[in-house]
């Protein structure tokens, strides 16, 4: 992996980059959000922030190495004599970096990725988007960590490892990230669910399961302007206000006037037998002529586009390992640097895709 370039003997980390990801995380943008965040280096130092932030992002993408390899890693392109910092040094650096221009970047670089007229990527007029949990990162078993995230109970015991929930907002045609909040799992997904509800738009419709179907959580969406379809819970049996010609119906679940579709799922195993379920979907798409329910059934499986985004995360980037801190911030800061590396991956495969017409990034 190429590495950053001199620009001469009087600044060994000059900009330059680490390999393709500088075509969306080039030193200006990470020297802008430094500045922003008030995290550049009071002194002269023979580590800059700027490289604590590359050394971060690197930290991710060598996960199965330690600390002190990902540095010889990260400076192995270059051709001064560069500092060979100690273990401590490192451990120094990520704290005096901290958390903010990684969070920063992050939001810098969020957002959809898909052109309008990328395929698979609208419903209508709408860019279809989904927010889902994941509660299968693992963080190091360590005190100050369990006392933040608790530990999770299973039905033969405590998990061994403390769990983070993460939540997102993804584009599905793109599986780009949106936004993203993670934290202890004892809190609800809705709860984090509705600190993305300020992220939607006009012009998004958004698909989520039954976790989502509060009301609280629905009229926060519609305030945003955007649609959704979300399923609801079994339990929930919204009354018939009138039938419509393809069978769905229109209710009124707290302030919202809605559509429900009702249609029976079933799979077929390989050896021949069947099971299924009964999805029940609300919708802010009442009009059943230009959104036929067989039409929305069938886009509601878009929203499944977000597992994907988990698995690359789990077992792509960290290929199934526990995180690396083993302290609060230090996990806030590794999860931001992971959360920005996938959206500057997913950036260049969307790009790269886009420049073949017609084709679909979402497969």
């Amino acid at each position: 992996m190429a590495q950053f370039v001199t620009g001469g003997t009087s600044d060994v980390f000059a900009p330059g980059h680490i390999g393709e990801l500088t075509q969306v995380i080039p030193p200006e943008l990470v020297d802008a959000v430094v500045e922003e965040t008030g995290t550049r280096e009071k002194r002269l130092r023979s580590l800059p922030s700027r490289v604590g932030v590359y050394f971060v992002l690197a930290l991710g993408l060598f996960g199965h190495l330690g600390a002190h390899l990902v540095w010889d890693k990260l400076v192995a392109g270059l051709n001064a004599n560069v500092p060979q910092p100690s273990e401590k040094a490192l451990r120094d650096l990520r704290r005096r970096v901290g958390v903010a221009p990684l969070r920063r970047l992050f939001e810098v670089l969020a957002g959809p990725l898909a052109q309008p007229s990328t395929p698979g990527v609208r419903y209508r007029y709408w860019r279809t988007v989904a927010f889902d949990g994941c509660g299968s990162l693992s963080a190091p078993d360590h005190e100050r960590n369990s006392s933040w995230l608790g530990r999770t109970v299973r039905c033969h015991g405590p998990a061994g490892y403390p769990r983070l929930m993460l939540m997102t907002l993804c584009e599905t045609g793109t599986r780009g990230l949106i936004a993203a909040a993670f934290g202890p799992p004892a809190r609800a997904e809705s709860d984090y669910a509705r600190e993305l509800t300020g992220h939607l738009t006009p012009d998004m419709l958004l698909l989520a399961d039954r976790a989502f179907d509060g009301n609280e959580l629905l009229a926060a969406i519609t305030r945003q302007g955007a649609q959704f379809l979300v399923r609801c819970t079994s339990t929930r049996r919204p009354p018939v206000l009138a039938l419509l010609p393809d069978g769905s119906y229109l209710t009124r679940i707290g302030s919202l006037s809605l559509r429900v579709i009702e249609a029976k799922v079933q799979a077929r195993t390989v050896d021949g037998s069947t099971f299924g379920d009964t999805y029940r979907l609300l919708t802010t798409l009442c009009d059943h002529r230009t959104d036929p329910a067989t039409h929305l059934m069938r886009l509601y499986h878009e929203r499944w586009e977000i597992e994907p985004s988990y698995l690359a995360l789990r077992h792509t980037l960290l290929q199934g390992r526990v995180l690396r801190s083993k302290d609060p911030v230090g996990l806030t800061q590794e999860m931001w640097a992971l959360l920005t590396l996938y959206q500057a991956l997913r950036s260049i495969m969307v790009t790269a895709v886009e420049t073949e017409p017609g084709c679909d990034p979402g497969p």
